[in-house]
């Protein structure tokens, strides 16, 4: 980088080698830090700061991209030059990278192992704030045919029941579902309603002939609690 510094100049007034667009494409984007990434969509700034000192500044107030993620668009439209637009444009690139660390249009997803439901679900549900339970449509191959939301919410009796969970069996012919849902505390171990929930769905199952595979806890740094649907619930590691 030359002398000339993002301090003292708005983009559009570096030298065109030092702008963060041209050195994307020069270099790649792997040459740009997550803030100059940013600054791409914001495009512009404030009468204060060039776009990458305002990425820099959100990153700051945010706690970096675990914050980001996590933010709603309310909460990044209030911060100070950010607005609705560019709240807008930071929440779709969060949601493009969740859904492509997830898997990819191409190749669908098979489940072998609570380690499997894991890598698929965890940059979905590890900074969710709220509960979210998502049933994981299988084939006979066991390969994820859709992955659907099913409530969002504390997980008891009385927020799922089970015509939510096989509404959506029986839509997309599932031959099996595996359920997931996050624990925001972090804690990925079972609780008392996740035990009586799930058992309530494996005994629905069984009267429709649609099997639960398992039910898999995410927790936060990559823990992972596991609801074995044959065997009494323990914690495990992923």
């Amino acid at each position: 980088m030359s002398v000339q510094s993002y301090n003292t100049l708005r983009i559009q007034d570096m030298l065109p080698d030092d702008r963060p667009r041209e050195r994307l494409e020069r270099s790649g984007p792997e040459s740009l830090t997550t803030p100059e990434l940013l600054a791409i969509l914001f495009r512009t700034g404030t009468t204060k700061h060039n776009a990458v000192q305002l990425a820099e500044e959100l990153f700051r107030e945010l706690g970096g991209l675990a914050g980001l993620a996590v933010s709603s668009l309310e909460e990044l439209s209030c911060i100070s030059g950010i607005g609705r637009v560019k709240a807008i444009e930071v929440k779709a690139a969060v949601e493009l990278g969740k859904r492509l660390s997830a898997t990819s249009e191409d190749v669908k997803p098979v489940i072998r192992s609570p380690d499997d439901v894991a890598k698929l679900m965890m940059a979905d549900l590890r900074y969710e704030t709220r509960e979210h339970l998502y049933a994981l449509v299988l084939d006979v191959r066991n390969q994820v045919r859709q992955r659907r939301l099913i409530s969002t919410g504390t997980l008891t009796e009385s927020l799922v029941h089970p015509r939510e969970v096989f509404r959506e069996a029986i839509r997309f012919s599932a031959a099996s579902l595996v359920l997931v849902h996050n624990h925001p505390s972090g804690d990925p171990e079972p609780s008392p309603a996740d035990i009586s929930t799930t058992k309530r769905l494996l005994e629905a199952g069984k009267l429709l002939g649609i099997d639960i595979l398992d039910h898999v806890i995410i927790g936060d740094a990559g823990r992972m609690g596991q609801l074995k649907t044959r065997t009494p619930p323990r914690a495990a590691c992923c």
